[in-house]
């Protein structure tokens, strides 16, 4: 299960409805063995796209370098889908590389005014979904 304060939840959907129609992606990073989410790090999508994501290669060094000099780890690795709803594409679940790492999914596809977001987390190890129950604290 995936435990996550109501602050970064929020910041997650909102960080996928600014970004929208192009899908958002980032990392909430936290203390290394911990699983707990702590630091909410939005990236770039260098694909610019509505259908694709894609961390800009530089970014996502200096992030992992960052982590590691703070003794932290990716504890979420987000995105969103802006067309589909929230469940990993076949593309997502090849570049899961993260074992450790919920997953999280927000669908802006029927997002209206009002922000119904769908919003999901799962593990992807070796190629396997499973999705997990979400709680909000």
């Amino acid at each position: 299960m995936l435990t996550i304060t109501q602050d970064l939840h929020d910041r997650i959907v909102e960080h996928a409805r600014r970004d929208h129609p192009d899908e958002a992606c980032g990392v909430v990073a936290g203390p290394a063995g911990s699983g707990r989410p702590e630091r909410f790090i939005p990236m770039l999508n260098a694909a610019r796209s509505p259908t694709f994501y894609e961390f800009d290669s530089g970014d996502l060094l200096k992030l992992y370098r960052e982590m590691d000099d703070r003794d932290e780890e990716p504890v979420i690795v987000y995105h969103s889908h802006t067309a589909t709803e929230a469940y990993p594409s076949r593309t997502d679940i090849s570049y899961a590389n993260e074992p450790g790492a919920h997953y999280v999914l927000v669908s802006t596809a029927d997002a209206d005014d009002a922000g119904a977001f769908q919003f999901r987390s799962y593990r992807i190890v070796d190629g396997e979904v499973t999705e997990e129950d979400v709680e909000v604290v």
